[in-house]
């Protein structure tokens, strides 16, 4: 009789290569030493499941530099822009991180990510790789907030069920009205197309927060509701193009 627990490394590569990351989740809770071997992220299993489900474009740029094991890259890209959940002027890239507006004229157009929240805390990078525009929100929302309206307006926070950082100007946004300044500096910068923020989303203490450049701004929103809540973007700019990589836990614990 096989004891399966005592199997090669590299028998257990090949037969854990056969199976979806559901499946592999259950293993890693069969005995200690299937936990050992999965737990390894960068492991030739974790590999195999990146080259089959990453396009290349995406292993091969800087985009996933922030979340550099294999297994960390698969689950940043199950987190990613949700194709179906977007608004219909709005296409997800081969490369399966990045949406792109196409240039409609008086739309505003946003997306939610594949997975909400309701409990730990999540981070993810969001980067903006095209114009601006008049208004460019990034933030959450639940699955009852619009992905799209007519004219250019902050659709982000503009109803309960989303919260947003309009970069342009620098307001928070919630329910259709301006929840002040963000960050609380003086003369602060507007956001430079390109750097990377990092969205921090505390679900146990309820509260959205960013980072920029690596340092802290603050938080942005207290008293979020016990809801499922889900990486957002909304766009005016015609062909600008958003990022958003899913990071896990946020390394301050």
């Amino acid at each position: 009789m096989v004891n399966w627990c005592f199997l090669s490394d590299h028998v257990l590569e090949v037969i854990f290569s056969y199976l979806d990351v559901h499946d592999l989740r259950n293993c890693s809770l069969v005995c200690k030493t299937w936990y050992r071997y999965l737990n390894d992220e960068n492991n030739d299993v974790w590999r195999l499941h990146c080259i089959r489900k990453l396009a290349e474009e995406a292993l091969k740029s800087d985009l996933l530099a922030s979340v550099p094991t294999y297994k960390a890259k698969l689950r940043a890209f199950y987190h990613a822009w949700n194709p179906n959940d977007c608004s219909r002027n709005i296409y997800v890239k081969p490369n399966g991180f990045t949406l792109h507006r196409n240039p409609v004229a008086q739309s505003t157009d946003g997306a939610r990510g594949k997975i909400g929240f309701r409990s730990g805390r999540h981070a993810w990078e969001v980067v903006w790789e095209g114009p601006l525009g008049t208004v460019a929100v990034i933030g959450i929302a639940t699955k009852d907030a619009a992905v799209q309206c007519p004219g250019y307006v902050a659709l982000l926070g503009s109803d309960e069920h989303s919260w947003g950082w309009n970069l342009v100007d620098n307001h928070l946004l919630h329910n259709g009205d301006s929840q002040g300044n963000y960050p609380l500096l003086n003369n602060a910068p507007k956001y430079q197309v390109g750097e990377r923020i990092r969205v921090i989303l505390d679900c146990d203490d309820n509260t959205l927060a960013f980072e920029k450049n690596y340092e802290f701004l603050g938080v942005a929103f207290r008293g979020l509701p016990d809801k499922q809540l889900y990486p957002s973007v909304s766009a005016v700019y015609g062909n600008t193009e958003v990022s958003m990589v899913y990071l896990g836990p946020p390394l301050d614990g």
